[in-house]
């Protein structure tokens, strides 16, 4: 070991929670290296060239209504007008007995308030029996607003300190019952969450729909490595070391493949696997997606909308046309569509992706070009009731440790645990 550390703070990983943690701690004025065993910084947030189309680590986006989002475009580390978010109108259009619906915010998206109206109110749509019309009766539609307006208009901190549930408990207590939630809500959550039995944290569905309702998610025009790219460019040169995978991590001492680095405290800002491996936590239980990449030589929707299907007649539980919303995901003019499912493929799950894409939008994929399968077995860590949102990111007198896996399950809960660590190395170190 040397004779005087390498630097005040040694952070591994150079995900969003690295990210954030470095660019905390280089503004408190403590010397950080940062090391990523990566060629890039970003973790999950990368975007590959495959066949010149630009493909995200699986279907991502951006929320500008993110907390921490706003507070680094505040401080000037994000800018925006070069992000080039390109948003997805702010609803969804639900696939439902060979007819297509679109729900959508009137305050966002208010074109669609007649489409609104008409799923909402017109019979036939997967549903029968007396007092059925649309989606749901409209008590069952009167509760579902109810609620979300409760999520909207409630702090953050006062929806934390409800009692927590499985959401679908929670739901069914409301009386939410309905086509409302089976054919959208549900499948809608089922891509975000990363699971399809209802059985994540109310709270945190809670946070996620009032985040939904106040901000309208897109992808950079470039690729969603745009965004861990200018948090990178915004840290003192000679921060950040790539190609540096790191082996142990003992007391202040980081062993990697090259020799050991030493600093007065380390932050292990790793995945959740790595970052059990390195500090001996318990290894969070984790939830697994699966994007599904093809070209299209025709597009089958020409909005930017995210599409459902409301009887759930595949593993896909949503699909987005990319190049829609970012023209430039495709180098050809050819459509980029991504298709997401719960878990990992099987062996004909291909087959059935593509069959049930035909069923959504009412076309047939036989023939789209499978550009890559992004199959992630650690995609997100599970959010489960009771949720304790702000883990403990302080382990020893030098340990800390910083992710989405000790915050939510997000890139706010990624950036937000950076900087909270940030904060507890800098107080620890005095």
């Amino acid at each position: 070991m040397s004779a005087s550390p390498d630097a005040d703070v040694v952070i591994v990983g150079a995900g969003l929670a690295g990210l954030s943690a470095a660019l905390e701690l280089t503004g408190l004025g403590r010397r950080v290296l940062l090391l990523e065993a990566a060629s890039r910084p970003g973790g999950r947030v990368v975007t590959d060239l495959v066949d010149g189309f630009r493909l995200d680590r699986g279907f991502q986006l951006i929320n500008p209504a993110y907390p921490r989002l706003r507070r680094l475009t505040t401080l000037g580390v994000l800018d925006p007008d070069r992000l080039r978010l390109q948003q997805f109108d702010a609803g969804v259009r639900v696939a439902l007995d060979g007819r297509h619906r679109v729900l959508a915010d009137p305050r966002r998206s208010p074109r669609d308030l007649g489409s609104t109206l008409l799923a909402l109110g017109t019979p036939g749509l997967g549903m029968s029996g007396p007092g059925k019309s649309g989606l749901g009766t409209p008590v069952e539609q009167a509760r579902f607003a109810r609620w979300a307006l409760g999520c909207l208009v409630r702090r953050p901190a006062t929806l934390l300190a409800r009692p927590d549930q499985p959401y679908g408990r929670q739901l069914e207590q409301a009386g939410i019952r309905g086509p409302l939630r089976t054919a959208v809500l549900e499948p809608f959550l089922a891509g975000v969450l990363g699971e399809d039995r209802a059985e994540t944290s109310a709270r945190y569905v809670a946070l996620l729909i009032r985040t939904f309702l106040r901000g309208t998610p897109g992808v950079p025009a470039w690729g969603m490595q745009a965004l861990p790219e200018q948090l990178a460019a915004a840290l003192p040169a000679g921060t950040l070391r790539l190609g540096v995978p790191v082996e142990s991590v003992t007391g202040p001492v980081v062993g990697t493949a090259g020799g050991r680095v030493t600093g007065r405290a380390v932050l292990v800002a790793a995945d959740p696997a790595g970052a059990a491996a390195l500090t001996g936590l318990p290894r969070p239980q984790l939830r697994s997606l699966t994007t599904f990449w093809f070209a299209a030589e025709r597009s089958p929707h020409p909005r930017p909308i995210l599409h459902l299907d409301g009887l759930r007649r595949g593993p896909v539980v949503n699909a987005a046309v990319l190049s829609a919303a970012a023209p430039a995901y495709s180098p050809d003019g050819r459509a980029l569509v991504a298709a997401s499912m719960v878990g990992l493929p099987a062996a004909d799950t291909e087959r059935l992706v593509r069959d049930q894409l035909g069923l959504m939008y009412a076309t047939s994929a036989a023939d789209w070009q499978l550009l890559r399968v992004d199959a992630i077995a650690g995609a997100l860590p599970a959010m489960l009731p009771p949720l304790a949102v702000r883990q403990p990111v302080q382990l020893t007198d030098t340990l800390f440790v910083a992710g989405d896996h000790r915050d939510t399950a997000s890139q706010q809960g990624a950036l937000a645990s950076g900087a909270r660590a940030a904060r507890a190395i800098h107080r620890q170190l005095g």
